[in-house]
């Protein structure tokens, strides 16, 4: 091609009015779509930063930091995914063939999908925990068998120290049910046994009066004598409820236990205990005379 052609070509499509409107209508698609892109990942942030801060002030300083850890993840994850649907529609304006492409990516994610299953099955339960907030560190839980205090959650394993002090590694795959006990006040119950020979009344008068003057951090509010709760053929039980912060009616229970034994003690009030009662019976024998 001489130089005379290639200015020629040149000078015609300078001067083509359609194909410098095809050039304006993809830079205006572009364009168009970059806008959309930002104002679809601005809202999904402002959407994300609003419950993670009404998440953020219901929790400790603690689990305040792992949502905002969360929020920051959703939004990188939000952000790649938009920008990776904004490049390949900017591809298709400028004309590349977008299938082959996809359908590699597709076999390339399927491929590892089949091989990691149990990986990619924790990562997503464990994403799905801490983004429902189910439990965070610091609280008792129990999950399967294992029971005990979250000393650290993963996107891959949760880590539970019993109260023994063994430690626990969970994968979160495995972590179909939980109980947590550290998110709603407990009650304490507490049965004491009274003895058939005591006044019932002066001894749940006693009892009413001890459980008024007690005083405990984690109590919520005073114990509740209920009243006789059953009898048995070892005594009467009187039963004694206390609201609790969470996970704390046991050290609470054992306060109560010995509050009242005290204020029973000093009161003469017998708290029945197993008995052995020897009877011996005198039976007089008769003489028979013989013939």
């Amino acid at each position: 091609m001489s130089i005379t052609e290639l200015y020629t070509n040149v000078i015609n499509g300078l001067t083509d009015n359609e194909q410098w409107q095809a050039i304006g209508t993809t830079i205006l698609r572009v364009v168009l779509f970059l806008v959309i892109g930002r104002i679809i990942v601005w809202a999904i942030h402002k959407t994300i930063d609003r419950v993670v801060l009404e998440r953020e002030a219901k929790r400790l300083p603690n689990h305040a930091r792992r949502m905002m850890t969360v929020g920051k993840l959703m939004k990188n994850v939000t952000s790649y995914v938009i920008y990776f649907i904004m490049a390949m529609l900017i591809m298709s304006e400028f004309g590349f063939n977008l299938g082959p492409l996809l359908a590699g990516a597709g076999v390339l994610g399927l491929a590892i999908g089949f091989g990691a299953q149990s990986l990619v099955k924790d990562i997503i339960t464990g994403f799905f925990i801490v983004l429902e907030d189910q439990f965070g560190v610091g609280d008792v839980i129990q999950t399967g068998q294992f029971k005990g205090t979250v000393e650290m959650i993963g996107l891959r394993t949760t880590r539970v120290q019993s109260w023994t002090g063994e430690i626990h590694i969970i994968p979160n795959g495995m972590i179909n049910q939980v109980t947590n006990f550290s998110i709603n006040n407990t009650v304490a119950v507490v049965d004491i046994l009274v003895a058939h020979e005591e006044d019932v009344d002066r001894a749940l008068d006693i009892i009413r009066y001890t459980m008024v003057s007690t005083q405990d951090d984690n109590l919520i509010s005073a114990p509740e004598v209920l009243g006789v709760q059953s009898i048995a053929a070892t005594g009467v039980t009187v039963r004694v409820i206390a609201e609790c912060r969470p996970n704390t009616h046991h050290a609470v229970s054992r306060k109560l236990n010995i509050e009242i034994k005290k204020a029973l003690d000093a009161s003469g009030i017998e708290i029945p205990y197993p008995r052995i009662v020897t009877y011996q019976r005198n039976e007089k024998g008769g003489s028979r005379d013989g013939a």
